[in-house]
């Protein structure tokens, strides 16, 4: 049952919302929803672990995919494999919260992470796109009457893009500051969903097997006691690193250096060379100017040991 409507349609080079206007939902569907590189593939590959009770690599992009997504499976191929799937669903967005339906019958997972982390993360990301990828972008904007010219390329220097992603700005291509503070107010606002948890990048590297429990209870998922050592080291990232090839098969296309690039680092606290104080200092004003004191803490620092739906705005 539809429990509420997108409240507004977000489109750009990369997203689409109304894409899941062909969604059709089951009971148990799941969906990842995340800000970019924060630990989005990482929930997912925990899904996936939980719903297949085995830790063989199974194809993330394809067996779970991105459906706001504009430029990897085109729409109607990839609503077609959903509905071809006869195990429970797993799917990803990058959407704001009220840009998604929200269905009774389904389980919405948001992962977030501090602002600085994400933001280098991304930096990594962005600076490796392909050709392809920048070319399939672009004839994206061209089919939607967008003649302005093509984006420039990123700063290879990490503070460079820092500098230019804290600055107040709309972008339809990468995911700036103010891309991240609109998704997270959107999820935390509608935290209390009996549908909706709230994970931290964070508290996954701090207890993986705790916050992997914390998921399989959410999804109401039971997994025998003798194979839980080898799902959760399945979801390391060492593990998910070694296992790359099998579980992104062609991300290469996307992205240079394929999953060694993609699965870079798994660490929090590169900024902490590159910036400078007062660059740290102005990313920290600016999040506590746009987010809620309690939002602000928990994106931030995690959750530590605390149930987001308890803290306080």
């Amino acid at each position: 049952m539809l429990s509420r409507a997108p409240l507004r349609t977000v489109k750009d080079r990369v997203r689409d919302s109304t894409h899941w206007d062909r969604y059709r939902p089951r009971p148990g569907d799941v969906v990842v929803a995340t800000f970019p590189k924060a630990g989005t593939t990482w929930t997912q590959r925990i899904v996936s672990l939980l719903i297949f009770q085995s830790a063989a690599p199974v194809p993330i992009l394809q067996t779970h995919p991105w459906v706001d997504c504009r430029f990897q499976i085109p729409i109607d191929v990839m609503i077609a494999m959903l509905e071809a799937q006869t195990l429970r669903r797993a799917m990803k967005s990058h959407l704001p919260f009220d840009a998604l339906p929200i269905y009774d019958e389904v389980k919405y997972i948001h992962t977030a992470r501090d602002g600085l982390d994400a933001c280098f993360s991304f930096h990594n990301h962005f600076v490796n796109f392909t050709p392809q990828a920048i070319g399939s972008i672009q004839r994206i904007a061209q089919e939607d009457g967008d003649t302005a010219s093509p984006s420039a390329p990123p700063p290879e220097d990490p503070r460079e893009f820092f500098l230019s992603w804290i600055e107040r700005h709309d972008d339809d291509v990468v995911p700036v500051a103010d891309a991240l503070f609109d998704i997270e107010r959107s999820y935390w606002t509608e935290r209390q969903r009996e549908n909706l948890l709230m994970v931290h990048y964070n508290d996954l590297k701090a207890d993986l097997p705790g916050e992997m429990t914390r998921i399989a209870a959410f999804l109401g998922i039971e997994t025998p006691a003798a194979l839980w050592p080898e799902l959760v080291e399945a979801a390391t990232f060492e593990k998910m690193k070694n296992q790359g090839a099998a579980l992104l098969p062609g991300i290469e296309m996307a992205v240079r250096g394929g999953h060694r690039t993609f699965l870079n680092k798994g660490t929090n606290g590169r900024w902490r060379d590159v910036l400078t104080k007062d660059d740290v200092a102005r990313y920290r004003e600016r999040a506590t100017a746009e987010l809620s004191p309690g939002l602000n803490d928990w994106l931030e620092h995690g959750r530590k040991g605390r149930d987001p739906k308890a803290m306080k705005d």
